[in-house]
Formats: C-alpha cells, structure tokens, sequence
C-alpha cells in the first residue's frame, strides 16, 4: 500500500501498486462521467463567455461538486450561469490530469500536475461522500464497522483517498 505522497525538487512523488491507480482512474473516471462539459446557450456571446444554465443540478453529488455561491436563488442562479460551465471544464482537465499520470510504480508530478491531482482527489471525496453520506464521525463509524458490511470496501476507500489527499498537501507545504 502507498506510503503516501513525499516532496521532491520539482514537485511531490509517490508509489502506487497497479492496483491502487487502477482504483484511482477508475474513481476520477467517474467523477469524469458525472461532470460532462458545461452547455451554454445558441448565442454565439454565451458560448464564447461560457455562460449557461442557472438551475441547480438534481444530482445531489453535482449540487455538491457546484455549490450555490449564494443563499438568494436569484443571485445563485446568476453566478451559476457565468461559472458553471468554466468549473466542469477545470474539474474535467484535473481528472484527465489524474487519470493521465497515474500508474503503477513511482509517480513523479509537477507542482502543476500535484495541484490538479488535489482538486480530483477532492472531487472523488466528494462524490463518494455524498453516496456514502459521509459525517465527520466517518472514522469511528469505520472501527465500528464490520468488514463484512457491504459498506466496508468504500469506507475505507474513502478513508484511503482522505490519507492520499492529506498527505498531498503536507507535500506541497
């Protein structure tokens, strides 16, 4: 199992066993699946500033991943549809970005790549957390939970992916 992510000259380096990134771009490829490109309207205008659809997503995991910014609908709306479609396009290219470099084997990533590796580790905590309904009691709820409960296997991804995360940023620190 991977120690964990270690500074570099360059960057941040870790080791994955094949099978820990195949988890990774699996995950990350979902998250890919969910965040199709941002749609904006017939207006050649709209299409080149982005501006797009104000409605919050249904999917509880999207309304997650794109928040509203205000607690005014009206204004939520607003900032909604000159942001959204900007958003998914970054949360896609640092999935890419993950799923691109991420092997089996020692990973060497660039500051760049590193921060882009954050942002989807992000987005895949997210994601899970919300299909998991993840509390900040997660940790004590894994020690009391059985590993027979089918719950198990993702709780303690979850946990895994919360550790990689954790010590990305204590890399870049």
């Amino acid at each position: 199992m991977s120690t964990g992510f270690k500074p570099t000259k360059t960057g941040v380096s870790i080791r994955l066993d094949a099978a820990e990134a195949s988890v990774l771009r699996s995950l990350v490829g979902l998250v890919l699946g969910l965040v199709e490109p941002g749609t904006t309207g017939d207006d050649p205008l709209q299409r080149a500033l982005g501006i797009g659809a104000a409605e919050v997503p249904s999917d509880p995991v999207l309304a997650r991943l794109f928040p509203s910014a205000y607690e005014d609908d009206e204004a939520a709306g607003e900032f909604r549809r000159y942001t959204e479609a900007t958003l998914r396009e970054g949360k896609r290219a640092d999935a890419i970005t993950l799923i691109d470099t991420a092997a089996g084997g020692e990973v060497e990533l660039t500051t760049e790549e590193a921060g882009a590796w954050m942002r989807a580790l992000n987005d895949v905590r997210l994601m899970l957390g919300v299909r998991l309904e993840v509390t900040e009691e997660v940790h004590e709820e894994i020690a009391r939970m059985s590993e027979e409960d089918p719950r198990y296997p993702a709780f303690v991804t979850y946990d895994w992916l919360t550790y990689l995360q954790d010590t990305l940023v204590r890399a870049l620190w």
